[in-house]
């Protein structure tokens, strides 16, 4: 299974992940998206279009 995360370096706070797919993203206080639930990944489609949209690449999977 494949770990989800956020670059930090590279967010820039747009929110697309968190409207495309909010079961694993949501936005923090910082301004930045954050992953809430790494497990859902595995069962949605949602991770791969959040990943593919985001405007800076700042969605990776290990």
């Amino acid at each position: 299974m494949a770990i989800v995360f956020v670059d930090s370096d590279l967010c820039i706070g747009c929110g697309l992940c968190t409207e495309i797919c909010p079961e694993v993203f949501e936005m923090g206080d910082d301004g930045q998206a954050h992953v809430i639930n790494e497990d859902e990944c595995s069962e949605l489609d949602c991770c791969a279009e959040a990943s593919d949209s985001c405007p800076t690449e700042a969605i990776k999977f290990e």
